[in-house]
């Protein structure tokens, strides 16, 4: 699709959703990214606030009735076990870093040089300087491997 629309009109950047339990971009539309310097921007490092560190079974039962994420896969079992401990995988790497898991999570989808910023959804001014932390904040490859390590032994989300 965007070699045709390369055709008509040079890509100069693209904003796909991105984060630890949604991966596919990692295929094909990042290395097309890459190999034509066109930069990607990431919508839902937190996959919804899912591995932001909040989220707890209580907190997803007690959600109102109309938010979409406690009727999605991600929110559900089987996945949803999965889901919580990759946080808790995030939770141990940030500790050792003084960043939160959402921070983590960001960091990772920022690993990669193609990927040039992040979306985040935020509502306090605490969660702006999160955000901020995260952008600074650089894995080491040993961290991404543990976290690689985790998502390989345990394959979730979509």
């Amino acid at each position: 699709q965007m070699k045709r629309v390369e055709k008509i009109a040079p890509i100069t950047s693209l904003q796909p959703n991105y984060n630890l339990l949604t991966r596919d971009i990692e295929k094909d539309i990042l290395p097309y990214c890459r190999e034509r310097g066109i930069g990607v921007i990431v919508h839902s490092p937190m996959k919804a606030g899912l591995l932001s560190g909040k989220m707890t079974r209580e907190r997803i039962a007690s959600l109102p009735p109309d938010d979409f994420r406690p009727k999605t896969v991600n929110f559900k079992e089987p996945l949803l076990s999965r889901n919580l401990g990759l946080v808790e995988v995030l939770r141990g790497i940030g500790d050792r870093h003084d960043h939160t898991p959402g921070e983590t999570a960001i960091a990772w989808t920022l690993r990669d040089p193609v990927v040039t910023g992040a979306i985040v959804g935020m509502r306090s001014a605490e969660q702006a300087k999160q955000i901020v932390r995260a952008a600074e904040f650089r894995l080491s490859p040993e961290e991404v491997r543990e976290i690689e390590d985790y998502l390989n032994a345990t394959p979730i989300g979509t």
